[in-house]
C-alpha cells in the first residue's frame, strides 16, 4: 500500500499535465482558425464600415454564442456606433478638351466643393471672372498653421469672393489616397466647386504651350453615414466586480490599388486570443468577476469603437470595473523582445501581480511611457486600471505581408495564458487601485 500511495501523486501530475497539454493543442488550433478567417480574402481587409468588418462581427458573434457566452450589445452581440456623417462625391465628371477624366484618380472633387457644373474656356494663367480658374499649388503661401487642405480651402473662397465659377488645383504633391482621406473631413461647403488634379493632369495644365482648355466639370455629393460595430459578450458570474477583455477587430482595408492588408497580427492575433479566453472564463472556475469581452471597431478611426463604448456601456456600470486588459499585436513574439505591457503604472498593484504569475522562461518588459494609443485608452481616461499587452508594437507602416502564416502561434499562447492567470490571481483579491497621480501627468 505505501507503494501505491507514494505513486498517486506522480499519476496525478503525469495526467494533469497530459490534459494540459492536450487543451494548448485545442487552442492552437483554434488560434490559428480564427487569424485564418479573419484574415482571408473576402474580409477584404476589416475595415471599419466596409463589408469585410460586417463578416467579422458576424463571425465573433457566432463564435461567442458557440461559447456559451451571453449577448451584451445593443442588437444581440452588436453595438453600432457612429464614425461619422457626411457626404462623399457621387459620380462627378471632369472633361479636359473633350477627354473624359477618371473621378478619385486623376481628379478628386474636394470635401469643402460646392456641389454645382461649371464650364468654360479657360486661359493659362489667366484668372477671370465667371470662368474656372487654374491655381498652381507650387506658387500657394504656405501657412504652417494650416494643413493642406485648409491652404486649398483658403485659395478656394479667395477666387469665389474675386468671382470664379470653380477653381482647379494643379500640381499638388498628395498622392490621390491623402487625397481621398480628406474626405473624411467635416468641413463647411464653399460656394464653388473645387476640385484637385493628379500629375499627370498637371502636367497638361503646367504646359508652357499650352493655348487654352476646354473644362466642363459636374460636381455633386451624396449624403453618408459610415458605422461600426463592437461585438460584445458577457459571462454573468452574480459578482460584484467586472473584468473587461479587450481587443480590436478591425484593419486598414485596402490600399488604393486594391491591395488588401489582413492584418493578422494587427490585430487579428489578439481577437483571436480574445475568443480564446472567453471559452476558457466560461468553463472556469473563477466566479467573483463577471467577465466582458470586448471585439472593438473603429481602433484605427481614432479609438472610436471603445470611446463609444465607454460613453454607452448600458447595462455594464463601470464603477464597478476592477480593471480592464487590451490585447493589441500579440503574434510575434521572441525572446529578445518579450511580453510587452503597457498600463502598469495605472495601478500600484500591476507588478506584484503580474510578477507572481509569470513563468520564468518568459521574459517581461514594462512600459512605463503612459496609457498608449489602443483602446485602454478609453477606460483609462475613465479611471479604470489597465493592461495593454503586445509583442510588437512599432512595426511602422501596414504590411501586406501581415499573413497568418508569419504569427508565432506559441507566442501568442504565451500571452493568452499569462493574460488568464492574472485574472485568476485577482479573482480573490480586492479591488485594485486606480493610480490618480499617473492620470494628472
Amino acid at each position: 500500500m505505501k507503494k501505491i500511495t507514494w505513486l498517486l501523486p506522480l499519476v496525478c501530475t503525469t495526467l494533469f499535465v497530459g490534459a494540459q497539454k492536450k487543451n494548448d493543442r485545442k487552442t492552437l488550433s483554434n488560434l490559428q482558425t480564427h487569424v485564418t478567417y479573419l484574415c482571408s480574402d473576402k474580409l477584404e481587409g476589416r475595415q471599419t464600415g466596409c463589408p469585410g468588418e460586417q463578416l467579422a462581427a458576424a463571425y465573433l458573434s457566432s463564435q461567442l454564442e458557440q461559447t456559451g457566452v451571453s449577448p451584451k450589445g445593443d442588437n444581440g452581440f452588436l453595438q453600432t456606433f457612429t464614425i461619422r456623417e457626411g457626404r462623399e462625391p457621387d459620380n462627378c465628371t471632369l472633361n479636359l478638351n473633350h477627354q473624359k477624366l477618371i473621378s478619385g484618380k486623376q481628379f478628386i472633387a474636394l470635401p469643402f466643393s460646392a456641389g454645382k457644373s461649371a464650364q468654360g474656356e479657360v486661359l493659362p494663367a489667366v484668372n477671370e471672372p465667371d470662368n474656372i480658374w487654374l491655381i498652381n499649388v507650387k506658387e500657394i503661401e504656405a501657412d504652417p498653421n494650416k494643413s493642406k487642405m485648409e491652404l486649398y480651402l483658403r485659395e478656394t473662397e479667395v477666387a469665389a469672393k474675386s468671382g470664379a465659377s470653380a477653381v482647379i488645383f494643379y500640381n499638388g504633391q498628395e498622392t490621390p489616397a491623402e487625397v481621398n482621406s480628406w474626405q473624411k473631413q467635416a468641413v463647411k461647403p464653399s460656394s464653388i466647386p473645387a476640385v484637385w488634379v493628379s500629375n499627370d493632369i498637371s502636367k497638361i495644365l503646367g504646359n508652357d504651350d499650352a493655348n487654352a482648355f476646354q473644362i466642363d466639370m459636374k460636381i455633386a455629393f451624396k449624403a453618408v453615414k459610415v458605422t461600426g460595430t463592437n461585438v460584445i459578450g458577457y459571462i454573468d458570474n452574480k459578482a460584484p466586480k467586472t473584468v473587461i477583455i479587450g481587443a480590436h477587430y478591425d484593419h486598414l482595408g485596402k490600399s488604393e490599388n486594391n491591395t488588401v492588408y489582413p492584418g493578422a497580427d494587427d490585430n487579428a492575433s489578439g481577437t483571436a486570443a480574445l475568443l480564446e479566453l472567453a471559452r476558457l472564463l466560461k468553463s472556469a472556475r473563477l466566479k467573483n468577476h463577471n467577465i466582458v469581452i470586448i471585439a472593438f471597431s473603429g481602433k484605427e478611426e481614432g479609438l472610436a469603437g471603445s470611446a463609444w463604448f465607454t460613453a454607452h456601456s448600458e447595462g455594464i456600470d463601470l464603477s464597478q470595473v476592477n480593471y480592464m486588459i487590451n490585447l493589441d499585436i500579440i503574434g510575434d513574439l521572441d525572446a529578445t523582445r518579450g511580453v510587452q505591457i503597457g498600463g502598469i503604472s495605472s495601478s500600484a498593484g500591476w507588478p506584484g501581480i503580474i510578477g507572481s504569475v509569470a513563468a520564468k522562461d518568459t521574459k517581461v518588459v514594462y512600459d512605463s511611457t503612459g496609457a498608449g494609443t489602443s483602446d485602454h485608452l478609453s477606460f483609462y481616461k475613465k479611471n479604470i486600471p489597465v493592461l495593454y499587452f503586445y509583442t510588437n508594437a512599432h512595426k511602422g507602416t501596414p504590411e501586406p505581408g501581415d499573413k497568418p502564416d508569419k504569427l508565432n502561434y506559441d507566442g501568442t499562447l504565451t500571452v493568452l495564458k499569462l493574460v488568464y492567470d492574472i485574472i485568476g490571481k485577482t479573482d480573490n483579491m480586492e479591488k485594485l487601485a486606480f493610480n490618480a497621480a499617473t492620470a494628472r501627468k
